[in-house]
């Protein structure tokens, strides 16, 4: 039987947008097949469970799968799997292996998860000048997240020379990006520079799609503001 042809991005989206058992289908079908972007994709529709229960084990074997078939996003999610121990035992310096597989092969998130082992000092030596090296090679190619932290090296002289006016041109690269701690971030110097009305605006960003974690502690942060129009962003609505 030959292998199921290849379906484009957006067809595919659409089927498992509106039937996503046979998206799964399809994908199982083309990744046994040997089809390497096909494995990733089913791997991530495993850990989430679009199409099929969620199955972690199953997600890990075919990232594995597709990681050592070559593909720098799979070595990324591999590591991931062993650092957040989904589907496996967690074992740091196991991801901290594939991590790195990923970031050599230039791969944005790969340098930025390796970068924060090496910040943190799990799975490997903690070495913070080498992570704050990976941080800008993956700002430098687009990566929101490493953005906001290359701007906070620079806005605390973290590993490097402080330097404000590049720290807020990298926040704002981060904001404008849609990571929404660069948001909140960048929102913070601009209430410094009493420029409220764009700190408002991107506080709405950031606190539309902030993490829990986030949230948890940016709220009290700006119920506790002296601008009314920030307190009024986390202010409890009229029964």
């Amino acid at each position: 039987m030959a292998p199921p042809a290849p379906i484009d991005s957006d067809t595919l989206a659409a089927l498992l947008q509106h039937d996503p058992a046979a998206a799964f289908a399809h994908v199982h079908a083309a990744a046994q097949a040997g089809q390497v972007d096909a494995q990733l994709l089913l791997a991530q529709l495993h850990m989430e469970g679009r199409g099929t229960a969620q199955d972690a084990d199953a997600a890990l074997l075919w990232y594995e799968t597709a990681a050592n078939n070559g593909v720098p996003m799979a070595m990324n999610m591999l590591g991931r799997c062993h650092e957040l121990g989904q589907g496996t035992m967690a074992d740091p310096t196991l991801a901290a292996v594939w991590y790195r597989r990923a970031a050599d092969t230039g791969l944005d998130w790969g340098l930025y998860n390796l970068a924060n082992l090496l910040a943190t000092g799990r799975g490997v030596s903690q070495d913070r000048a080498q992570a704050l090296a990976l941080y800008t090679r993956a700002a430098q190619l687009g990566h929101a997240k490493s953005m906001n932290l290359l701007a906070r090296h620079l806005e605390d002289g973290l590993e490097i020379e402080r330097d404000p006016q590049a720290a807020l041109a990298w926040y704002q690269r981060a904001a404008e990006a849609g990571d929404f701690r660069g948001q909140a971030n960048y929102a913070s110097i601009l209430l410094q520079a009493g420029q409220v009305d764009q700190a408002v605006h991107w506080l709405q960003k950031a606190l539309a799609h902030g993490s829990p974690a986030f949230m948890a502690h940016i709220v009290p942060e700006l119920a506790a503001s002296p601008h009314p129009q920030v307190r009024a962003l986390v202010a409890p609505s009229p029964h």
